[in-house]
């Protein structure tokens, strides 16, 4: 990973910035990038059936779901269903020292609020800040108005387990816990991402509020490159540790995990994000149906030649999560598709 600049990919009068070098849409096209169209109409569109978004776009069923499925996902504590329940919510909380407050249909990471302790009668938030309950019962009330929720609609209130901190990832994220987004393409893992918390992102691994996203190769779970805020980064913001270094063990089992979520929802195009417990290992997190494209800068390299193979493959040529995972492990290599 060089310490040289990178530019991303931006757009500008029709030309586009590609990894350090001005290139044209038609050159993007022959390097393999997907672009939002083709991702739309191709991909999303042909391959996710719209009878089964609410699985992935709503994330009390996507955990109902996984756990059917015995897919590892955190531990549902309790769901908030309307207003009046949040006068009385400091009893369902008195019991929890750390948890995750969700909106069902949040979507880009908006609404999430990550209680990581408690001080007094007040709570501590991953960023160190703290919030009183009346906090809490402000933020809830916005999230079943829809503050968060897709298209603005009445929403409800996941309170989930919170994910235990793996010192593996100590100097790689900041107040936060990182997640690893993976494509997965008819069943096959097809490009994967780390994104790390920064604070600047508040603590969530979310890229749009600032989080680093580092490319991981499919075979092996090491790191490729790094961006923040789609400029290359070499090392994190604020623990000055080197991207480079990064290696996901048991990589293979997060494959697998990703893999079975074809299976679990039906979708054939989508991006699964995974996080790592430091007691249950690799936890499925949620799913989305429509993920975005700056994986591909975090890995400088295009999906579309990949998303190509997986098409040119033969109908059930691979019946099994542990065929498809070992395929790509063996195809999609750093130095290859």
């Amino acid at each position: 990973m060089s310490k040289a600049a990178k530019p991303s990919l931006l757009t500008s009068a029709g030309i586009t910035r590609w990894w350090g070098s001005w290139v044209s849409p038609w050159r993007l096209k022959r390097m393999g990038i997907l672009g939002m169209n083709c991702r739309n109409h191709e991909f999303i569109s042909a391959y996710n059936p719209r009878s089964l978004y609410p699985l992935v776009d709503n994330k009390l069923k996507t955990k109902l779901l996984a756990e059917e499925y015995e897919v590892a996902t955190p531990k549902l504590f309790f769901v908030v269903n309307s207003q009046h329940e949040i006068s009385h919510i400091e009893e369902k909380l008195m019991a929890l020292e750390a948890f995750a407050v969700k909106p069902a249909k949040g979507s880009g990471g908006k609404g999430i609020l990550v209680i990581i302790g408690r001080r007094g009668d007040n709570f501590i938030k991953s960023s160190g800040a703290e919030i009183t309950i009346e906090d809490i019962r402000r933020h809830m009330s916005n999230a079943l108005a829809g503050l968060y929720s897709l298209g603005g609609k009445p929403d409800v209130v996941i309170v989930e387990d919170l994910i235990k901190f793996d010192d593996y990832f100590k100097d790689y994220s900041y107040e936060g816990v990182p997640d690893i987004r993976i494509i997965i393409f008819k069943g096959y893992p097809v490009m994967a991402m780390l994104r790390l918390a920064t604070h600047k992102s508040d603590g969530k691994a979310n890229l749009h509020q600032g989080a680093v996203g580092v490319g991981l190769d499919i075979a092996t779970g090491r790191a490729l490159g790094a961006v923040q805020h789609s400029i290359p980064v070499t090392h994190h913001p604020d623990t000055g540790r080197a991207l480079n270094e990064i290696q996901i063990a048991n990589w293979r089992d997060w494959l697998l995990i990703a893999s079975r979520c074809y299976e679990m929802t039906g979708l054939g195009y989508i991006g699964t994000d995974l996080v790592l417990d430091k007691e249950r290992g690799a936890q499925l997190l949620e799913l989305n149906a429509r993920p975005g494209l700056s994986i591909q800068v975090a890995n400088g390299r295009g999906l579309l030649p990949r998303l190509r193979h997986v098409e040119s493959l033969k109908a059930r040529m691979h019946r099994t999560p542990e065929q498809r995972v070992d395929y790509v492990m063996k195809t999609f290599t750093a130095d290859g598709l």
